[in-house]
């Protein structure tokens, strides 16, 4: 049963996480109505995320070795600093220490209290709303070049908030970048590949905690892992098959519609936890 459970998570997280909904609110979520019952914990959610990473590295693959390529030789004066790949190589750089440094200062609350449903309802619902209004106000005009360091910073600490499950790393970075006048698809790019260094150092991080310190029946300083090895390893690839087709559909949408869409699920689907929250249907 826990591996069917682990493929139906892993759908799941192909189909959410570059939509900005949240995607380990909806594992947080659809945890509890499978059959075993519960919240099936930060770190299956931050390994079956490789699966979506990886998804985002083929998919990008060109931008990334371009970026990796220009960065690397302004290291060493062969192309200069202000080349716009090498600045992006820089800017992901910057982008992703907030949530390096948040991550590990608050590691605990993030695997434990953060995780409450009262909280996931709450931020769901507070960043549609976000999410809504920087889409209608924003101006929509700059571009990826015109990033800049400050532009960086705040990017990089909108993506930490997605610590928080329900807030959404891609929600809160295309949230940023909408109110700083950036264009759709172009918030939604720099999302993406900011995206990669944390997701993926956070799922080889945890990996490596569940194979140096597992979490053995009895204890009493830690939950045990619902899944084992290989329902985490079948879960993260169903989510990065499913993954390569929404970054596709996600890219091409957001070029021509808004987040209007997105921006009522989120509202729903926290009214409609709310309601089982307060209807004891399931426990926070």
């Amino acid at each position: 049963m826990n591996f069917i459970d682990a493929l139906i998570l892993g759908l799941v997280q192909g189909l959410t996480e570059f939509l900005p909904v949240s995607s380990s609110a909806h594992i947080r979520i659809v945890g509890e109505f499978l059959g075993t019952g519960a919240d099936p914990g930060s770190r299956f959610t931050a390994i079956i995320q490789i699966g979506t990473e990886a998804a985002v590295v083929i998919f990008f693959w060109r931008d990334i070795v371009r970026i990796i390529g220009q960065w690397s030789k302004s290291l060493v004066g062969k192309v200069p600093r202000a080349d716009p790949d090498a600045r992006m190589g820089w800017l992901i750089i910057l982008g992703s220490l907030p949530i390096v440094v948040l991550g590990l200062l608050f590691q605990d609350q993030i695997e434990s209290s953060l995780r409450n449903l009262w909280i996931t309802a709450s931020v769901l619902i507070g960043f549609g709303v976000l999410l809504g209004i920087a889409d209608y106000v924003g101006a929509k005009r700059r571009r990826l070049n015109d990033l800049t360091v400050p532009h960086g910073i705040v990017y990089g600490f909108a993506q930490a908030l997605a610590l928080i499950p329900g807030v959404s790393r891609s929600g809160g970075t295309i949230t940023a970048g909408l109110f700083m006048g950036y264009e759709r698809a172009a918030a939604a790019r720099y999302a993406f590949l900011l995206a990669i260094p944390a997701v993926l150092g956070s799922g080889f991080f945890q990996m490596y905690k569940a194979i140096a310190k597992p979490c053995l029946e009895g204890a009493t300083n830690c939950t045990p892992e619902i899944f084992g090895p290989w329902d985490t390893l079948a879960a993260t690839v169903i989510a990065f098959v499913v993954a390569l087709f929404v970054i596709k559909f996600f890219m091409s949408y957001i070029s021509r519609r808004s987040f209007l869409p997105f921006v009522i699920y989120r509202i729903a689907l926290g009214l409609v936890l709310i309601g089982l929250l307060v209807t004891n249907t399931i426990a926070a």
